[in-house]
């Protein structure tokens, strides 16, 4: 038992077991080794035509009967009754062990079970604070009502969209725009269900409760988009109508004109689709193995296929293009006789209590920005306050230190920059989509600390390498427009959508998608889980991203090295050049044997023979994906065998 339990969950080990059964039963049949029943020899072969061939005819039937659905396993079916029917039984065995060996290949690329709108469910608020002649009282979040006065305390989820009508806080919106940094938020400020609140208490005037609330459009956003992705159809089954039609018509007519019914058996054995089959499912599970050795999950058995049609990769920017973390980009200090470093010094020690993103930011950047021997070190605070919404006030080293925003310099009475040149500054920091902290000492304004969500390093190269492979990278962000500008200019994005909501990414991506651009979706938070899911592909980040993007994505990136994304992307171009290939080759091979089989120059156990040659000569060349790589030329992108 404790074996079983440290066996893999996703591999189908009762279709392994049949294959490793079958497989043996059929090496008895050929070494001639055959148990005597009764004083009849037994042939082995029937282990593999019982256990490998019953689920083919019994799935088959079903899908013929209940809804008249013609597949490949059909034909395979008609083969194994007719070739069992004349005693043929190691050749019924050979083409019921081989359709087993492409059903396991296609359930391991199948992706597994995804529980992305479950977590989702678990997001939604169970319950809120209401005021009711001045009490408090919990209510659960289904039974809010428009119009009901909200209490929100810090740490707590936000049960209904709605208006602040006192108090101030920042609140953590990640959940529905990505926002890395939380915002400040005041009196007359909008409050979205399933956003956090982190520090201030306010009250609040629900406007949107129940269904109507942001949180749960976004979890009928998901379902919808998976329950109208479509999935790319095997190919054999595509054509399966017409192979069978085919394969009866050539039996029926060898028949007739011949008269034997060895060689009618013998077409329909070899008009068995095995290496079609097999075509798709192995040059699949090949290159899933290749792009895992990049940091890449597939989830999806067909995801490398939808990818390889993409036109358009939309990419998110905090903590996909970015790192996702604040940090300062900027230390400037405009009092006379104060330096920069010495302003940074004072704003970090007045931060060193602060719970505040931005202050935990300052502090982080504190060792790398404060390295210069003969600084001092950083101070402990004599006196703290944090205001929510605002900033701190602390007493470092006897002076009077205020961090924060501009409403909080305004509210102590602090005495404004003066100089034009200060703040053209802190405008230009700000329209690089930068956030500032004013700092003011002992009662005057002094500088300020620019922070910025970090690029990372290998973005712009990732995305001209998409370029240049003829696909057009797209930013889709809820940041601000400014910020979102700036993220372009700095990846070579020139299409940009900024200030998004997750039905706005949606929107967007369905635009796309009905011009016959199919999009390549890649994000990392839980607002980019709808899109995720109605893109032709979803790619999420794995190291920052949260499960639910995870888990509504096709393909999870484990080491956030966005690098690899053009490598994916001719990969799996590459891939569907060895499946075309596979499929002619398996089909060249079929016409050859067909014409074999008429002419009475190829029996069924020949027949079955021919199909095992060209289904391991379809393995092979899929096998060869596992060892692939990339070569850049000078002129821009090429795939070429490595």
């Amino acid at each position: 038992m404790s074996f079983l339990s440290r066996l893999p969950e996703d591999v189908p080990w009762r279709d392994v077991l049949l294959l490793v059964l079958g497989g043996s039963g059929l090496l008895f049949s050929f070494l001639g080794l055959a148990p005597v029943v009764g004083g009849l020899a037994l042939d082995p072969a029937w282990i593999a035509v019982v256990l490998c061939g019953v689920p083919i005819l019994k799935d088959a039937a079903e899908g013929l009967v209940t809804r008249f659905d013609i597949k490949a396993d059909v034909l395979v079916s008609l083969a194994l009754v007719a070739a069992i029917l004349i005693g043929e039984i190691f050749a019924a065995g050979e083409v019921a062990f081989i359709m087993q060996i492409g059903s396991l290949l296609e359930e391991l690329a199948v992706g597994r079970a995804r529980a992305g709108i479950e977590k989702l469910v678990r997001l939604t608020p169970t319950s809120g604070r209401v005021l009711r002649n001045g009490e408090e009282v919990s209510v659960a979040a289904d039974e809010l009502r428009e119009g009901d006065l909200l209490r929100v305390l810090p740490g707590e989820t936000i049960p209904a969209d709605g208006v602040i009508v006192s108090g101030e806080s920042s609140v953590d919106q990640s959940v529905m725009t990505g926002e890395s940094i939380p915002v400040d938020k005041m009196p007359g400020d909008s409050v979205t269900s399933g956003t956090t609140n982190m520090f201030g208490t306010f009250d609040m005037l629900a406007t949107g409760v129940g269904a109507e609330s942001a949180i749960r459009r976004m979890i009928r956003l998901v379902q919808s988009a998976d329950a109208g992705k479509a999935r790319i159809v095997r190919l054999a089954d595509r054509w399966a109508t017409w192979i069978v039609v085919a394969a009866l018509t050539c039996a029926l007519v060898t028949w007739l004109v011949t008269g034997e019914i060895i060689r009618a058996v013998t077409v329909l054995v070899v008009f068995c689709p095995c290496a079609l089959v097999l075509a798709t499912p192995t040059a699949i599970m090949a290159a899933i193995g290749n792009a895992a050795r990049r940091g890449f999950l597939v989830r999806e058995g067909d995801a490398l296929e939808r990818l390889a049609t993409v036109r358009r990769v939309a990419f998110d920017k905090t903590g996909t293009l970015t790192r996702g973390l604040p940090e300062v980009v900027a230390a400037r200090s405009f009092a006379v006789g104060l330096s920069d470093t010495e302003l940074y010094r004072l704003a970090a020690s007045a931060e060193s209590r602060s719970e505040h993103p931005l202050g935990r930011a300052v502090l982080r950047c504190a060792p790398s920005l404060l390295c210069v021997a003969d600084e001092r070190p950083l101070s402990d605070p004599e006196s703290f306050r944090m205001i929510p919404g605002r900033g701190v006030i602390a007493r470092v080293d006897g002076h009077a230190v205020l961090a924060g925003n501009a409403a909080l310099l305004e509210s102590e009475g602090v005495v404004p920059l003066g100089d034009e040149s200060c703040r053209d500054a802190v405008r230009h920091f700000e329209e690089e989509g930068c956030t500032i902290i004013r700092l003011a000492l002992d009662g005057r304004e002094c500088g300020f600390l620019a922070l910025s969500d970090a690029l990372r390093p290998d973005a712009r190269q990732s995305v001209a390498e998409m370029r240049m492979a003829g696909v057009t990278p797209v930013l889709m962000t809820g940041d601000n427009a400014r910020a979102a500008r700036h993220m372009g200019r700095e990846c070579g994005i020139e299409e940009i959508h900024a200030s998004t909501t997750p039905e706005d990414k949606l929107s967007l991506i369905e635009g796309f998608q009905r011009k016959g651009e199919p999009v390549c979706m890649v994000g990392d938070g839980i607002n980019d889980a709808p899109a995720l899911k109605c893109a032709t592909v979803g790619i999420a980040m794995g190291g920052v991203g949260s499960g639910i993007a995870m888990d509504a994505a096709d393909i999870v990136l484990v080491n956030d090295e966005i690098r690899h994304l053009p490598f994916l992307l001719r990969l799996s171009r590459h891939m569907m050049n060895v499946i075309r290939l596979n499929l002619s080759f398996s089909m060249i091979l079929n016409f050859a044997a067909v014409l074999l089989a008429v002419r009475g120059e190829l029996g069924p156990v020949a027949g079955a023979l021919v199909h095992n040659a060209g289904s391991v000569l379809v393995i092979l060349n899929s096998a060869l994906l596992l060892f692939w790589k990339s070569r850049k030329c000078s002129d821009g992108i090429s795939a070429t065998l490595g």
